[in-house]
């Protein structure tokens, strides 16, 4: 009884395991590459230039639409490609952080699009120095 038991739970876990394998084609999506996904300032004195830019690639066949780019708090914020990235083209998001406040930092922003690796975090971080 036992025996048959564990063979029907291995079975049923082995089932799961094969449809959770399974890609349906036509609702598979492009990726978007980005050159880089953590932006390091290093250590910068307040009201510095506090901008960057995350350049990336539409490796896919079809046009990537960057539906929302959200950053983590009010100190920094994010400019994008508004328009469709056709394939193999490239767009960027341009972030501007707050340099006024002293202190290290680590920001967040979060990339929704059409892409299959939806959502991308991308990271700022450095330490800001007061002014002599």
């Amino acid at each position: 009884m036992k025996n048959s038991l564990l063979v029907l739970v291995m079975v049923f876990f082995a089932s799961l395991s094969m449809q959770a394998q399974v890609v349906n084609p036509t609702t598979a999506q492009d990726s978007i590459v980005f050159e880089k996904m953590v932006h390091d300032y290093g250590t910068i004195v307040q009201g510095s230039d506090g901008n960057c830019e995350f350049k990336f690639v539409n490796k896919g066949k079809t046009p990537i639409i960057l539906n929302d780019v959200r950053a983590s708090c009010g100190c920094t914020t994010p400019e994008w490609t508004r328009t469709p990235v056709a394939p193999g083209e490239k767009g960027s998001i341009k972030v501007a952080y707050n340099t006024n406040n002293v202190g290290a930092f680590s920001k967040s922003v979060t990339v929704n699009s059409n892409a299959k690796n939806t959502p991308v975090v991308l990271v700022i971080k450095g330490v800001v120095t007061a002014k002599q």
